[in-house]
């Protein structure tokens, strides 16, 4: 697989990564883990050497899972973790908000770095930003953290672009990572610009929409009582339906490209910037191979701005997440 580089950091990595969420929490029960450790072993095996994950999801075990994992090519590849989340270290149960103190923060570093069985940290992000922190705070922490060598770079999720920038100033942020896809282009208005004129990598996360792009997901489908899609506006039968226009449209592009819908998705963000890095999240063998394969097609000019004026046609349904997770989002 192709090799991108986040902004001017130097952090070098595959064009599209493995997000790790989805083998642990948020989408449904736990997978197997002997299954999910093949999985991970496999993508490495095919050109992947970006690997997200975070202390939130579980909480704590899949860390653990992708340390398992990838600890027989732990050279091989850059690991992204992330902090920022009030969770009691001995039970594992999450508070009701933020905590994003710096002595929080170490203590933070070093569970990770037991938990992914490594020395050092590739990718620290600060999960949510937290109102009651100062960011240049948490800059300084990471910062201390990187000068003692437990973290090699810094990065932020779901900040705005002046929260960016006031970080930056500090620490030098080598990516930042937000939701962003054909159905989630919030980060266009001022985000992107910010990067870009900073020299910020761009990490895309949901880059198929919570599954919704690839198109095997309609208004009719059921998910599973403990998957997030259940209370996401935008998942509400009404909303899915709605929102099949804009399946249709990647499936047309699809269709006379010899891709998939998801394939399409993902191509399309590759196309944006060359330093946007995706990391679509699956369970299973055969959606890691198709989305691996986006990195394969090719779109013109011509297919990038017949993309847009369709989509610019179809008003997304619903919002991304609810009210309260949106409020612990620094948009």
């Amino acid at each position: 697989m192709q090799k991108r580089v986040l902004g001017d950091s130097g952090l070098e990595v595959s064009a599209l990564g493995l997000g790790c969420m989805g083998m642990s929490s948020a989408y449904g029960p736990a997978a197997d883990k002997r299954e999910m450790i093949a999985l991970m072993r496999t993508a490495v095996d095919l050109g992947v050497t970006f690997f997200d994950t975070a202390e939130a999801y579980g909480p704590f075990v899949n860390e653990e899972l992708v340390g398992e994992a990838l600890a027989p090519v732990r050279d091989q590849v850059v690991i992204a973790t992330k902090f920022g989340f009030d969770i009691a270290p001995e039970s594992g149960q999450r508070g009701s908000g933020l905590n994003c103190r710096p002595d929080h923060i170490k203590e933070v570093a070093e569970a990770s770095l037991r938990r992914l069985n490594t020395d050092v940290i590739d990718l620290f992000y600060q999960h949510r930003v937290d109102p009651d922190v100062p960011i240049e705070d948490v800059a300084g922490a990471v910062k201390d953290l990187i000068q003692e060598g437990k973290v090699r770079h810094f990065g932020l999720s779901e900040a705005a672009a002046q929260t960016i920038r006031r970080a930056h100033a500090v620490q030098p942020v080598a990516a930042v990572q937000s939701e962003y896809s054909l159905w989630t282009r919030d980060p266009e208005a001022e985000v992107l610009p910010a990067l870009e004129e900073l020299g910020i990598g761009f990490v895309p996360f949901s880059p198929l929409g919570a599954g919704f792009l690839t198109g095997k997901i309609d208004a009719t489908t059921a998910f599973h009582s403990t998957d997030f899609r259940n209370i996401s506006p935008r998942f509400t039968p009404e909303a899915r339906a709605a929102n099949q226009a804009l399946v249709d449209l990647l499936t047309d592009v699809a269709d006379e490209k010899g891709a998939t819908p998801a394939q399409i998705a993902l191509a399309w963000l590759l196309a944006q910037k060359p330093w946007i890095v995706p990391i679509p999240g699956t369970t299973k063998l055969h959606r890691l191979e198709e989305n691996i394969g986006a990195a394969a097609v090719e779109l013109t000019a011509d297919d990038l701005s017949a993309i847009d004026r369709a989509a610019a046609g179809i008003a997304v349904q619903g919002a991304r997440l609810p009210e309260a997770v949106l409020k612990m989002t620094g948009l």
